[in-house]
């Protein structure tokens, strides 16, 4: 079951990275991979049980990812320092932005939440 949703998220993988390589050069193929992943299991209307499980087991091992990162900031500290106020202004304002967008989004979702629920009832 790990193995055949670990398939499935290559598969959309590779289906992004294609798509790069073919259509939109302009976005890393893993991304586009995802944004299709993320249509699929909208469409489905659920994860299925491979998926669930593929990701769970990937989760365990995410911290392992970011060890590369910080291994970087430390090697790099000295470009991070000079440019430490435009570096710092892009995360506020970026984490600013994305936090609006969470909290509209879940307010349309709740939204259309009630109004299935109102339907139904």
């Amino acid at each position: 079951m790990l193995l055949r949703g670990i398939s499935w998220l290559v598969l959309f993988q590779l289906l992004g990275t294609g798509l790069n390589v073919l259509l939109l050069p302009m976005l890393p193929g893993p991304i586009i991979g995802m944004l299709l992943l993320f249509a699929f299991l909208v469409w489905r209307g659920e994860v299925p049980a491979p998926v669930g499980e593929a990701g769970g087991a990937l989760l365990r091992y995410l911290p392992l990812l970011l060890v590369p990162p910080a291994v970087g900031v430390m090697a790099y500290a000295g470009a991070i320092a000079a440019d430490f106020w435009a570096l710092a202004g892009t995360l506020v304002l970026s984490t600013l932005l994305a936090m609006l967008f969470a909290g509209w989004l879940m307010q349309r979702l709740i939204d259309r939440q009630q109004r299935r629920e109102e339907g139904k009832a």
